[in-house]
């Protein structure tokens, strides 16, 4: 009722943020929506076969124009938008709502929300829960009906869903530090709430390491009373906010490490390496809070696979295998990737500068990496900090990358493509770098 005769303008519409799935929402509730985005028509062609033909969506592509915020109700805000904007500014001063989809998601959604977030291994890990979660749903020991998944995870649709969640639901969210953010205006977070790591990311939206960890902290920080609060054992960092808030009687605090892992859980997990068993032990954590069976979590944990773009096998040729790691945006998440394999690696790496520093990845390739080829604008950056043994070469596209790797690996070798880096540079997101790079693969 609150939308019923306002304006509301929807400022972005990027695959990434839930900008279609607010614009349809507010195209059912309000008077007008304009949808506006700095990306032209072509580039949002999937989104004006969606909005164009709603009677009360008006599109601005290519711009966003300074009367439509100074006349606006509301404005639902993409996360990739920082706070300070300029249209932002001029809604507020106008007397505009300033919300998002999160926001608005947590005011709207009856159920329990369970809250992952973490520089690396956050998209299995909430993928992950949601599984083992799932393996439980209505069993006669748990006290839940239906497991939602949503939020950074992808264009999962949270507000169009919402009328369907009930009071006796899960709703697994992967919540971004920009989305958290957003959360804090509210002081509200998830009901149980995970963090599998930290790691400088995004310091060109946040300034500074310390600031990206204090948005990523008030997800703990406004917790509702009775929370559950989960820390990862082996992070200096989460481990100090374990002590920190364990002290806090209302709410109850827990650590994970990957010894916790049964034995024969291990046995059953197909994801590779020491990181994937740690995000393992952070969802078994949640499981064990609403009570899941071990007969179903065993069933589940041997059937859950990796995500699209997350250390993804692709293929075997002549003995090599090939994976797609494009998620790796970060130094910190390809040091992942390298540690994952025992074998002699060819690591793809290199995209979109985020001001972030690669010593560390530069002294784990030297280390781990049989050679590494590098792409886009941080190649030389990345270059510069990389020793012998590891050889080092460079291609001015994916394709050539691949073709590059290929012809240095021998029988036994992976093919990594673990960037460190985002995509913006040469492509529209991680999931096209990933796309392409999988189609090329398949097609050698």
């Amino acid at each position: 009722m609150l939308y019923k005769n306002k304006t509301v303008i929807v400022m972005g519409l990027g695959r990434f943020g839930g900008g279609i799935d607010t614009a349809l929402w507010a195209a059912k509730n309000a008077k007008k929506v304009i949808a506006t985005d700095l990306s032209g028509q072509e580039k949002l062609a999937w989104a004006v076969e969606k909005l164009g033909s709603l009677p009360n969506v008006e599109l601005r592509l290519g711009e966003h124009i300074t009367e439509d915020f100074r006349s606006a109700d509301v404005v639902i805000v993409n996360p990739a938008v920082p706070p300070d904007n300029k249209f932002l500014q001029i809604a507020r001063q106008s007397g505009a709502i300033i919300t998002s989809q999160m926001r608005l998601f947590f005011k709207l959604c009856p159920a329990v929300k369970i809250g992952v977030t973490g520089a690396n291994g956050k998209s299995t890990t909430t993928a992950l829960t949601a599984h083992l979660l799932r393996a439980g749903a209505g069993k006669p020991d748990t006290n839940y009906a239906n497991v939602w998944l949503g939020g950074n995870i992808g264009n999962q649709p949270l507000l169009e869903i919402v009328e369907r969640i009930a009071p006796d639901d899960l709703v697994v969210l992967e919540i971004s530090s920009f989305q958290a953010e957003q959360l804090a205006e509210d002081k509200t977070a998830p009901n149980v709430m995970l963090i599998t790591n930290l790691a400088p990311n995004h310091l060109d939206r946040h300034g500074t390491f310390e600031n990206y960890c204090a948005a990523k902290e008030n997800l703990f920080r406004y917790q509702p009373a009775g929370a559950i609060s989960i820390f990862n054992e082996e992070d200096e960092i989460t481990q100090s906010w374990y002590e920190k808030y364990c002290k806090d009687k209302n709410r109850k605090c827990l650590l994970y490490h990957p010894r916790q892992v049964l034995q024969d859980y291990v046995e059953l997990f197909k994801l590779p390496g020491r990181a994937n068993l740690s995000n393992l032990a952070g969802a078994l954590q949640i499981a064990g809070q609403f009570s899941v069976p071990a007969d179903a979590l065993r069933q589940a944990v041997g059937s859950f696979v990796s995500l699209p773009h997350r250390l993804e096998f692709v293929a075997e040729k002549h003995g090599v295998k090939y994976y797609n790691d494009s998620i790796a945006t970060t130094p910190e998440s390809t040091i992942v990737a390298l540690e994952a394999f025992d074998c002699p690696i060819i690591l793809i790496a290199g995209g979109y500068d985020k001001k972030l520093p690669f010593a560390e990845l530069g002294k784990k390739i030297s280390g781990r990496a049989k050679a590494v080829i590098l792409i886009g604008a941080t190649a030389q950056k990345i270059a510069a900090e990389v020793c012998p043994p590891a050889g080092k070469y460079f291609a001015n596209t994916l394709e050539n990358a691949i073709l590059k790797a290929q012809s240095l690996a021998q029988k036994g070798d992976v093919v990594v493509m673990s960037p460190a880096c985002a995509s913006y540079d040469m492509f529209e997101n991680f999931e096209h770098r990933g796309a392409v790079f999988r189609e090329f693969v398949k097609n050698m």
